[in-house]
């Protein structure tokens, strides 16, 4: 009846959180490991401990590959359904979560609030080794591969190796000769996006880097470093 009700009669000593079974999943034996830090579930490949069975579960798929939840759109496979849910997002283009600072839109509400970061400043995962302060907790763990040394992913064809797989991607390009990236007023093509942000600067005219001295403007950074102003000699 409990269940009906919505009474939950079992509440947590050191929070106070409350609970409605008391043998559930999400009830207060397993919610005091919170507070315990106790991790009974171990991987049995590289041993790393969970709390929840379930998360323990969800983590062996990572060395199993087993991905049973699929798009019944694109075929796409996930290893999690709420990965499965944000992946779906893409295909419907629903964003119900809107910023009410400067009005983006987004598809889900922990993205909203990763975002609202960028107004409000806050930084809330710093680095260990040497403090510095990150928005997002994936842009912390690319960081600290700089402290580990840490580059897992590496070329199949000449062996270099990288700490992000977007990079080993970007790098197969030199051996691919793909250029994904075409301008849209002259269609020369790019391996990069960066560098072609940077070509349309010739068509559009804009020029962001400009020198302190005499207010001469430039399309790129390596430009402005080249650029050897007279009236910087007449100012010393």
């Amino acid at each position: 009846m409990i269940s009906h009700t919505g009474e939950k009669p079992f509440s947590c000593a050191l929070c106070g959180k409350r609970f409605s079974l008391k043998g559930d999943l999400w009830a207060l034996d397993t919610h005091m490991r919170v507070h315990t830090g106790e991790k009974p579930f171990s991987c049995s490949v590289c041993g790393q401990r969970f709390s929840r069975k379930s998360t323990q579960k969800t983590h062996m798929r990572i060395h199993t590959g087993e991905k049973p939840y699929s798009c019944s759109v694109c075929g796409k496979s996930f290893r999690q359904p709420k990965k499965k849910h944000k992946h779906m997002t893409s295909h419907t283009g629903e964003k119900p979560f809107d910023c009410t600072v400067c009005g983006k839109k987004f598809g889900f509400k922990e993205h909203l609030q990763t975002h609202m970061r960028l107004h409000t400043g806050e930084k809330p995962f710093s680095c260990s080794v040497c403090n510095k302060n990150y928005r997002e907790r994936g842009a912390l763990v690319r960081h600290m591969k700089v402290h580990t040394g840490e580059k897992p992913f590496s070329c199949s064809v000449c062996g270099k190796s990288f700490g992000e797989k977007v990079d080993l991607k970007r790098h197969m390009r030199v051996h691919t000769g793909e250029k994904p990236f075409s301008c849209s007023f002259c269609e020369k093509r790019f391996s990069e996006k960066g560098n072609l942000k940077k070509h349309m600067r010739l068509h559009t005219g804009e020029t962001p880097y400009s020198c302190s001295v005499c207010g001469r403007g430039f399309y790129c950074l390596s430009n402005i470093k080249r650029h050897k102003c007279a009236g910087e000699s007449s100012s010393k």
